[in-house]
């Protein structure tokens, strides 16, 4: 490790990679509550969270367990699972009277048509407004999972469904 006076040590969580403080000061700045969507290997999770001075403060929460709980048979982690987690975190948000908010990607590669634009749709079509270029989001038959199959198709109207039910 470096040594020296003109040496300044970088903070724990950028040193392991786990935050970007530039990235995240600049979406404190909007004031706005922030839509967080972070991906694992297993399932995705949606949180809409507010900053306040004493540490951040989650509104909302939801995982591709909740939709597991609602008749989802598929992968936790495809896209269609990410729109449906998006889009209940987004109906959850609107309960909770929150109407805007700033999509935070973290570390994670934004890749067009990808999982976190999926959820991302899902937030947006539920009726909160993020703003985004609609180039990114994926087409209507990869939602849907056409690409996986049928039973992923029919399975996922049935579960959106229920979602649009409750």
């Amino acid at each position: 490790m470096a040594e020296g006076p003109r040496y300044k040590m970088s903070l724990k969580r950028r040193r392991e990679g786990k935050t970007d403080y530039r990235e995240r000061l600049n979406l404190l700045k909007s004031g706005k509550v922030r839509a967080v969507v972070r991906p694992s290997n297993k399932k995705i999770r949606v949180q809409f969270v507010r900053y306040i001075p004493e540490g951040d403060a989650v509104e909302v929460t939801t995982t591709s367990e909740h939709i597991s709980e609602l008749g989802w048979e598929g992968s936790g982690i495809n896209i269609p699972s990410s729109y449906l987690v998006g889009y209940l975190a987004g109906m959850k948000a609107k309960e909770a009277d929150i109407d805007e908010a700033v999509l935070d990607i973290g570390l994670n590669h934004p890749e067009k048509g990808g999982r976190l634009f999926s959820a991302l749709k899902g937030m947006v079509d539920a009726g909160v407004d993020i703003p985004h270029d609609p180039d990114v989001l994926p087409s209507e038959e990869r939602t849907k999972g056409e690409h996986i199959g049928e039973e992923t198709v029919a399975n996922f109207e049935e579960v959106k469904s229920k979602l649009e039910e409750s």
